[in-house]
């Protein structure tokens, strides 16, 4: 079995991609694989400026230090495009992940699914492994 080296994670802001971040911050530590966290401006994220590029969230910023995550690892992209389009490129040049991490539902969420759009559409057309942490994820 291949050993994981880079995984990518999306982030929103929700509380679902949240926990997918931890996931991924954990899983990478255990690895010592690198992180890429992934924020996809989708056509009207331009209005709301809500992640600078150049800076990464403070709150993935403690992440990691609650993690006791060596940021040299840790990758902050903001990319254009919609959120499925965007991770599935994640598996490219030039991050190459060897693994999308996502989170049950993002910021979308409707009630009653179990899965949101982006993740069923990442898991379907993914040509790397896909980890869709589930809501209820509790770190031990």
């Amino acid at each position: 079995m291949k050993t994981f080296r880079n995984l990518a994670v999306g982030y929103d802001g929700s509380l679902d991609s949240t926990i997918a971040v931890r996931w991924a911050l954990r899983a990478a530590r255990e690895v010592d694989a690198t992180v890429t966290i992934v924020h996809a401006t989708g056509l009207l994220e331009h209005l709301r400026a809500r992640y600078s590029p150049d800076v990464l969230p403070p709150e993935l910023l403690g992440l990691a230090k609650e993690y006791a995550f060596d940021e040299s690892r840790l990758r902050w992209l903001v990319t254009n495009g919609d959120a499925c389009s965007v991770l599935l490129r994640m598996a490219c040049a030039p991050v190459n992940a060897d693994a999308l991490v996502v989170g049950s539902r993002g910021e979308g969420k409707r009630d009653g699914l179990l899965l949101g759009s982006t993740s069923l559409e990442v898991a379907e057309h993914a040509t790397v492994p896909v980890v869709v942490v589930p809501s209820t994820y509790v770190d031990h």
